[in-house]
């Protein structure tokens, strides 16, 4: 009788301990399956470096302290005429801790064929562009760059790829992406001018 109780509490010691080992298990799968599925995403940018159109490197962390609106440009889209709206919005607000980032792109219709060196010229000489301009860039396929996976893989805006020319994304003073805005979105629009004067005041 004595050995039956004996075996009967060792099984109940084994089952236990079985069931919070297979417990621990699942739970540590479900965990790393959150991640890998992308549930779990950075929503920052300063953990990202982009090339000017020079070929040099920056951190994007640099520009903590600026609230900052990343654009996918080109200089032959229906769209292009934004880079007017763009500089003038960028002369109001740059002496409060505003940045636009300009990323040229091809990835739409082949709306950007030009050099760095040719789009910059386009920009300086049609509009006057003095915002900074990136190296042109891919932001679809499998050579998206690193920015614009984090600006359409994110738990703060809509997970989608970027549909056109003219996107916008305003990110705050310590690098977290704050909203999304489509193409048609002008910039010097109400709805934009009004989220980056909230950003800059707070």
């Amino acid at each position: 009788m004595k050995n039956t109780a004996v075996k009967y509490v060792l099984f109940i010691i084994v089952f236990f301990s079985a069931s919070i080992l297979g417990y621990t298990i699942l739970k540590n799968n479900e965990i790393n399956s959150e991640t890998k599925s992308g549930i779990k995403m950075k929503s920052d940018i300063n953990d990202i470096v982009v090339k000017d159109m020079d070929g040099k490197d920056i951190k994007l962390s640099d520009y903590n302290g600026k609230v900052l609106l990343i654009v996918n440009v080109a200089s032959e889209c229906g769209y292009t005429p934004q880079y007017e709206r763009l500089e003038a919005i960028y002369k109001i607000y740059k002496d409060k801790g505003f940045e636009i980032l300009a990323f040229p792109c091809n990835d739409f219709g082949g709306q950007e064929p030009g050099t760095n060196e040719e789009i910059k010229d386009f920009c300086s000489s049609k509009y006057s562009i003095t915002f900074k301009l990136f190296d042109k860039i891919k932001v679809l396929g499998s050579d998206k760059v690193a920015l614009y996976e984090r600006l359409t893989n994110n738990d703060v805006t809509e997970k989608s790829d970027i549909g056109w020319n003219f996107e916008k994304f305003l990110v705050d003073k310590n690098g977290n992406i704050i909203q999304r805005f489509k193409s048609k979105i002008k910039p010097d629009s109400k709805e934009l001018t009004s989220a980056i004067e909230k950003i800059l005041a707070n």
